[in-house]
């Protein structure tokens, strides 16, 4: 040890072992209860567990000067999705990712913050790391919206936010229309309805209803037709309520890169549009497949993936990824349900074969 060093490797092992209880015991006790949301990065061959697009994109190399600040405002791709959404630029705020947008709305508004259940996860993860209300009302035996149950909750707590993801992750199906429109009517709150996996539907966008519906905001993102690296959500709604959003934006939270890939891309959006409607054919193919497999109940899907069912699903769970294919074990939010991406061609038909080899032997 040097000799002007005061501590000994004792005693610096004891400090450090004091400054971590001491931020323990500084932490909020609904941050100490929580679970972090888990990412885990499990080896595989085929990756069909994450409802990422089966396809990426490259628009070729781009000029960015990494020594500056992005756009703060991005407003090249701010005014590209305000044309093809059309809606006004004031009506879009971006976020790092749709979770960020979630995290703003929260931050801003408050709770309690409504959803069904299940669904994206996020809405309650982040309403519980904000030590806000939240009121999760469980589906139907449909999976679709509980009317009676969603309209008991709105009159008891009266939330400042209600969540309604349509297509549903991990469901896959749209919510009833007419139930989404009662909830509109019946909140005081903000209600977002998050279209994530919209692109992949047969429902068009409810962007246009904003125009009768000043609470409705409507939610999408990027991730989910190629460009999930990129990080890129947005929330389209009325423009004093997207400027108070904007108060509590970080600055530069879209980065210079992110922002010249994704405009590239999207000002191609016929490379966009070939793969989702490729995703689409397989989807339906996938799932006429799924449908001849013993024991298996396949749900219909709008979305880039299907959620099936099954009497065995975490040991089936367990056997494709001993053969190196992935899917997402959803038997902690759905009994016996697992969910699976749609992929390429080429790994749906694989995933295909390794269902009826495992269930033809009868798990």
């Amino acid at each position: 040890m040097h000799p002007n060093f005061p501590f000994s490797v004792h005693w610096t092992l004891v400090f450090v072992k004091l400054m971590i209880q001491v931020f323990n015991e500084l932490t909020r006790p609904n941050i100490r209860q929580m679970k972090p949301y888990s990412a885990v990065e499990i080896p595989c061959r085929v990756k069909l567990d994450a409802n990422e697009a089966p396809y990426g994109l490259v628009p070729g190399l781009l000029e960015v000067e990494t020594n500056r600040y992005p756009d703060p405002e991005a407003r090249e791709l701010r005014h590209h999705l305000a044309q093809t959404l059309n809606v006004g630029t004031e009506n879009i705020i971006l976020g790092n990712g749709s979770d960020e947008v979630i995290y703003h709305l929260i931050t801003a508004l408050g709770g309690p913050v409504l959803y069904p259940t299940p669904t994206f996860v996020m809405y309650g993860i982040i309403a519980q790391t904000l030590a806000e209300a939240t009121v999760p009302v469980p589906l139907d035996d449909n999976l679709d919206l509980n009317a009676a149950a969603m309209t008991e909750a709105i009159k008891r707590h009266n939330p400042r936010l209600i969540f309604l993801s349509s297509p549903n992750n991990p469901t896959g199906n749209n919510f009833d229309y007419e139930t989404m429109l009662e909830i509109l009517r019946l909140s005081r709150g903000i209600v977002i309805i998050d279209e994530a996996y919209q692109p992949y539907s047969t429902r068009p966008s409810v962007i246009p209803l904003m125009a009768r519906y000043n609470n409705l905001y409507v939610m999408r993102t990027l991730s989910k037709v190629g460009l999930a690296a990129l990080r890129v959500g947005l929330l389209i709604g009325a423009a004093d309520g997207i400027a108070e959003l904007n108060k509590v934006r970080l600055p530069y939270n879209v980065n210079a890169l992110s922002q010249r890939l994704a405009l590239a891309a999207l000002r191609d959006g016929g490379l966009i549009e070939h793969n989702i409607k490729t995703v689409i054919t397989e989807r339906q193919r996938l799932f006429e497949g799924l449908a001849h497999i013993n024991n298996i109940t396949t749900y219909p899907s709008e979305a880039n993936f299907i959620l099936i069912k099954t009497n065995n699903a975490k040991t089936l769970h367990q056997r494709l990824l001993k053969n190196g294919i992935l899917v997402k074990d959803m038997t902690s939010a759905l009994e016996d349900c697992l969910r699976i991406t749609i992929g390429k061609p080429e790994e749906n038909t694989e995933i295909l074969s390794a269902l009826e080899e495992i269930k033809g032997a009868k798990l």
